[in-house]
């Protein structure tokens, strides 16, 4: 086994994580004995450090000497950081994901906005209610995500609501001159608009950093993803990629199968999921128990290597023989656990599906996507996860692998009329095309076994025209507004085919 010399920067506690799936002498476990309604776990929290930039006004005779603003007195301010404390907590309450909120600081000062961007938040949220630009610039320059809340309506106006757009992001000139932020870093009244922004962020720290498994070495889908895809995701993701040999994958089977107590349990695991009211078997069980303890072998070397992610190079060359199944319904298995496990070790296609996984809380699905018509568009593969709301399991056949017409796949029964959020990654790694689709039809076509027919929501021509990459990743519901801010901050391009206008 191999580990690159690279360490990304952990966003999340991996050997946690892990041993939350279950403990070493169980491994596995979780995935035979998990609920429905059980939803998946969570990252590392995204701690927010809120800030009120403050100035009081001082008279002066003959002279405009009172800005904007409804903070009079000092105690105006201590009112409204109370307030904002009390605002963020109960909005980190509702939040599906885990946020901390630190203590609210006060920026009356350069001084203190200086020490103020050295803390160790995970972001600002900057509540700006006076003080001049140059305070909220020093924020906005610590290299930390910064959003800007501004009160109109919902009082004390802010004087930064007059000018955040002409002397912050303009300068004073007609055009945008502030390099770390812009209009879409800026909410005002709603912390609705606040939540999502956190989302994003949330995913995107989550995201970043992680450290991925490529079984068999590394083998993407494309001759630009074979040559690109990897620097590309130490570089602007941060990731670590280890790597394990067929080699010493073979050696870690052979324990397996030797290993009396892991067999036991690797059947009782195949009985518990075809037990399952909603799971019909259409192969030969043998493919399922199989799948059971590559599943063994792979969390454990996971749980080993203290990686999240897992790729597979070879899953119709050396793997298929190795495993006596496609790795299929392997991968569909850690997905519903919450890792997340996609066909090829493709570092084109995997960014998305952690990023979108983590956004989301739900399972990402990697899949081949067809030519759009007529406003619909195709998606099929063989390891789908099942738990596509994130804590419950839809119907499924086990199946074999459409095109090798062996082992264990899964035939996942999508629900019609479930909004779906579509990425599709370009192959040179510098640009992501996102859509919203509604699926309409779970089709069976003689292709890859789990199948959308979707309805695109916005311009399919224009998906026609520009649609770059091959796969596809899918999650259920829409969170095209948050992969597309968080995608902002990696600087990669982002075109967003449902967008209005």
């Amino acid at each position: 086994m191999s580990d690159s010399t690279e360490k990304g920067a952990g966003a999340i506690s991996r050997r946690g994580f892990l041993d939350g799936l279950g403990g070493t002498a169980a491994l596995g476990s979780v995935t035979a004995q998990a609920v429905a309604g059980q939803s998946l776990p969570h990252g590392a929290a995204l701690r927010v450090q809120p800030v009120l930039a403050w100035q009081l006004p001082k008279r002066r005779e003959f002279s405009s000497w009172r800005p904007y603003g409804g903070l009079a007195t000092r105690d105006d301010v201590d009112r409204e950081a109370r307030r904002i404390q009390d605002e963020l907590k109960r909005l980190a309450s509702s939040a599906e994901f885990p946020v901390e909120i630190l203590p609210v600081s006060l920026v009356g000062s350069a001084a203190e906005a200086a020490a103020v961007k050295a803390g160790d938040g995970d972001m600002f949220l900057v509540c700006a209610s006076g003080g001049p630009i140059e305070w909220l610039e020093t924020l906005a320059a610590s290299g930390k995500p910064n959003v800007m809340f501004l009160r109109h309506r919902s009082g004390p106006f802010y004087l930064h609501y007059e000018i955040a757009h002409f002397r912050f992001l303009r300068k004073s000139e007609d055009t945008f001159r502030e390099p770390h932020m812009d209009v879409d870093d800026i909410v005002v009244d709603d912390y609705g608009e606040v939540l999502w922004r956190l989302r994003a962020l949330y995913g995107l720290k989550n995201a970043k950093g992680t450290r991925s498994l490529a079984v068999g070495g590394l083998r993407a889908y494309s001759a630009p993803g074979q040559k690109l895809g990897p620097a590309h995701v130490r570089q602007v993701w941060n990731y670590d990629i280890v790597t394990v040999s067929d080699e010493d994958l073979e050696r870690r089977l052979e324990k397996a199968r030797a290993d009396e107590n892991l067999m036991r349990q690797a059947r009782r695991q195949a009985d518990d999921l075809l037990a399952q009211a909603n799971v019909v078997l259409q192969t030969d069980r043998k493919f399922v128990v199989n799948s059971f303890v590559a599943l063994e072998v792979f969390k454990d070397l996971m749980r080993e290597t203290e990686t999240t992610n897992l790729g597979v190079a070879n899953c119709m060359g050396s793997l298929i023989r190795q495993l006596d199944t496609p790795p299929c319904l392997v991968l569909s298995l850690l997905n519903d656990e919450g890792l997340t496990a996609f066909c090829h070790t493709d570092y084109t296609h995997t960014p998305p599906g952690v990023l979108l996984r983590w956004i989301s809380g739900k399972p990402s699905f990697v899949s081949n996507s067809h030519f759009p018509h007529h406003g619909i568009l195709t998606l099929a593969h063989c390891a789908t996860p099942r738990k596509m709301n994130g804590k419950d399991y839809e119907p499924a056949k086990i199946v074999t692998h459409f095109e090798s017409d062996y082992g264990a796949a899964t035939r996942v029964e999508f629900t019609k009329g479930q909004i779906i959020t579509n990425l599709i990654p370009n192959l040179v790694c510098t640009k992501w095309i996102g859509f919203r689709g509604k699926i309409v039809d779970t089709p069976s076509y003689p292709i890859c076994r789990s199948q959308i027919d979707m309805e695109i929501d916005g311009d399919w021509r224009r998906l026609l025209k520009d649609m770059q990459g091959f796969h596809a990743v899918t999650c259920y519901g829409d969170y095209l507004r948050e992969v597309g801010y968080a995608l902002k901050k990696t600087g990669l391009e982002w075109e967003n085919v449902s967008e209005k206008g």
